[in-house]
């Protein structure tokens, strides 16, 4: 009978999210209800993770809950330490939700609601999940080792080297990007810069508390935890509005880019109880809290998405970033979705604290679900605005023009009503002079967190809602660059180890500060460039973060299609085979248009060129012509960077793809690195909870 009854449900939880996904994607016309994103989100992710993630992990890669994972057999006090599920998953969650699911979603918006909703449920669900899953998965089978050395171990020599070379590459890029997005959220925001520096004490204490006075009492942790959460937030507002403390956390953008610097070393060499893991998922509290608080306002609201389904702006010439439709939206939004950078955090920092291989279906596939339903609010908050404040904040003031008058003209001339009077109201409830052209997509979502929180639990808080938007969105940021920075220690410490094993040793204290080291000087370096840089420097290298983070997914998929296959498993490769083929034709799609087009807005020889052209004419004004030359330099780096990308993530496919054919033929290939099986000797009570 009670078989029955759960047929009967899950039955009934198919029929409700297929008719609201149905009723998303045909509607035209008239508005749509927020209220089906969400019941079409739940509904698709309670399947997938219930039935989908199930038989992946006991068919494809056949988990084993009594196999001692590398947190037991190496621990060590520092990197590998057996933790409690929750807080591995409050660590992972928080260390892979990064700007992707906020940014991308908002910035992607200018398509219409529908594009990137589909490509967030449906990309999630088969392709980011499955990656962060089976990626966690092969790692905690080969002693929580890279994604670049697992595919060097289990691919070859020229893919993995190459591998291990470009992820390497690639991820001082994308923790660049997150540096400078974190800067922008805190500076000049006493508020928020007086909250994120308040969690690292409070992580070490709950670190300590749980480590040190009490261990295993996770649950006493979080709750002395949560409240300094709290409290740190309370007091960011007091410190906000406080004449003395103010100034002692107003700052500028190089100050601030210092410290995040500082403590991005910080948290790459302290023992990982101590800071990172701590951190991570207390900011999870915050994070989660956050997301639940603005879903439970969308169901009491019911608000109508105000944006159209699909917008003109599809054909590419939309004002926030040029591009079409194909395969751009599929670039924006890559967090979301899926996501090159969770595969370095799942052979990183978790499989160095999973105490029981029970637990990756949760923390790997369920993460991600969490993730992606994270993107989806993020969408809901960008298109219940008014489409025409929507493009007003949104767009560059080089496209609508610098006068909020000719800002406004230009808007409504694109079929989108907006009014100065309208944006001079919106700007003074949300406690800012102006939110015209105010471009990267975390204003406009902080407006549209701000409007919800409003009318749900009042509107006279807006300005408040509004700034701890913008600080939630710093937080979300800071703990991805946190466990980035230590990812990339380990992926260093990998590279080098392939020449002296000593500094591949990931607790060896030498290597620990050399890599450190030069992980942060090289995307310090990046910040530094992007901070002092008056056109944003480092910002042209933002069309790199969505083409780089879809191709290291790409790489991490090439590797698990190849140990599917060494594995006797190809009836089952098409599991990860598919969104790879998917990823590949996106990513290779966009690298060409971005370097091969000859639209000045896409193209990045073509900018360059276009830019040259008018320097050299004198056409340019003094204040760009004086950054011109650096502009230029930027646009050639972006280009020649995407080219080397895509050559690693070929030359990674083509070495995959002997490498199966090889195995299939019979012929002698690579050996599976995965570790013998051990016995798990850990005790329960505290490791399971």
């Amino acid at each position: 009978m009670n078989q029955h009854i759960k047929t009967v449900l899950w039955a009934a939880v198919a029929l409700l999210g297929a008719f609201a996904v149905a009723g998303i994607a045909l509607n035209r016309g008239e508005s749509i209800n927020a209220l089906w994103l969400i019941t079409a989100a739940v509904c698709i992710y309670a399947i997938a993770y219930r039935f989908y993630a199930a038989w992946i992990a006991a068919k494809v890669l056949v988990i084993d809950e009594t196999r001692a994972t590398p947190a037991e057999r190496l621990d060590n006090g520092r990197d590998f330490i057996p933790t409690n599920k929750w807080v591995v998953f409050g660590h992972h969650f928080a260390a892979i939700a990064g700007p992707g699911p906020l940014i991308g979603p908002t910035l992607a918006a200018q398509f219409g609601y529908l594009p990137g909703t589909l490509w967030i449920l449906i990309g999630a669900v088969l392709g980011g999940a499955v990656q962060d899953m089976v990626t966690l998965f092969f790692s905690t089978r080969r002693n929580g080792r890279s994604l670049g050395q697992m595919a060097r171990d289990e691919i070859g020599l020229i893919g993995g080297s190459a591998a291990l070379i470009g992820t390497f590459l690639i991820m001082i890029i994308l923790i660049a990007v997150l540096g400078l997005v974190v800067v922008n959220a805190m500076k000049h925001s006493p508020w928020a810069t007086s909250t994120v520096a308040a969690t690292i004490p409070i992580a070490m204490i709950v670190g300590i508390y749980m480590r040190n006075i009490r261990p295993g009492r996770v649950l006493e942790a979080s709750i002395i935890g949560v409240v300094l959460l709290l409290l740190s937030v309370g007091l960011g507002g007091w410190v906000d509005h406080h004449e003395t403390l103010r100034p002692l956390f107003d700052h500028d953008g190089l100050p601030l880019a210092y410290a995040i610097i500082v403590y991005g070393f910080a948290a790459a060499v302290l023992p990982v109880w101590l800071l990172l893991a701590p951190r991570d998922y207390l900011s999870t509290f915050m994070k989660l809290g956050t997301i639940l608080l603005l879903a439970i306002a969308i169901v009491i609201l019911r608000p109508e998405i105000h944006m159209p389904a699909v917008t003109q702006f599809v054909d590419g010439t939309g004002p926030i970033f040029g591009g079409k439709l194909f395969p751009f939206v599929f670039i924006t939004i890559a967090c979301g979705a899926i996501s090159g950078f969770h595969a370095l955090i799942a052979s990183g920092t978790t499989p160095k604290l999973l105490g029981n291989e029970r637990d990756i279906r949760m923390i790997g596939y369920g993460g991600m679900l969490l993730e992606s339903f994270v993107a989806i609010m993020a969408m809901i908050a960008a298109t219940v605005l008014d489409p025409g404040v929507f493009f007003a904040i949104n767009s560059p003031a080089g496209v609508v023009g610098k006068e909020a008058i000719d800002a406004v003209a230009k808007i409504n001339s694109w079929g989108f009503a907006v009014t100065v009077e309208q944006m001079q109201q919106l700007a003074s409830d949300m406690g800012e002079s102006t939110l015209f052209s105010r471009t990267g997509g975390a204003p406009s979502l902080a407006v549209g967190m701000a409007s919800i929180f409003g009318s749900a639990f009042g509107k006279e808080l807006l300005a408040l809602w509004y700034h701890f938007a913008i600080m939630f969105e710093a937080i979300f940021i800071l703990t991805t660059l946190d466990a980035g920075t230590r990812v990339g220690r380990f992926m260093l410490q990998d590279l080098l180890g392939n020449f002296n094993k000593k500094l591949g040793e990931t607790s060896y204290t030498p290597s620990v500060i050399l890599t450190s080291s030069i992980v942060v000087a090289g995307w310090g370096y990046f910040l530094y460039i992007g901070v002092i840089d008056p056109n944003g420097g480092v910002n042209i290298l933002w069309p790199l973060f969505g083409i780089a983070n879809q191709m290291l997914a790409a790489i991490a998929l090439c590797v698990a299609t190849g140990i599917l296959v060494k594995s006797g498993k190809l009836k089952y490769a098409w599991v990860t085979g598919l969104p790879l083929v998917w990823l590949v034709t996106i990513t290779t799609s966009a690298a060409y248009e971005k370097i091969f087009s000859t639209d000045v807005r896409v193209g990045f020889f073509a900018s360059a060129n276009d830019m040259s052209s008018k320097l050299a004419a004198g056409l340019l004004p003094t204040d760009k012509a004086s950054v011109a030359p650096q502009l230029i330099f930027n646009q050639h780096l972006d280009a020649y960077l995407t080219l080397f990308f895509i050559v690693v993530l070929w030359v990674v496919i083509l070495d995959m793809l002997r490498l199966c054919l090889r195995y299939l033929s019979g012929k002698p290939v690579l050996q599976l690195s995965e570790v013998p099986h051990e016995p798990s000797r850990l005790v329960e009570n505290w490791v399971r909870d």
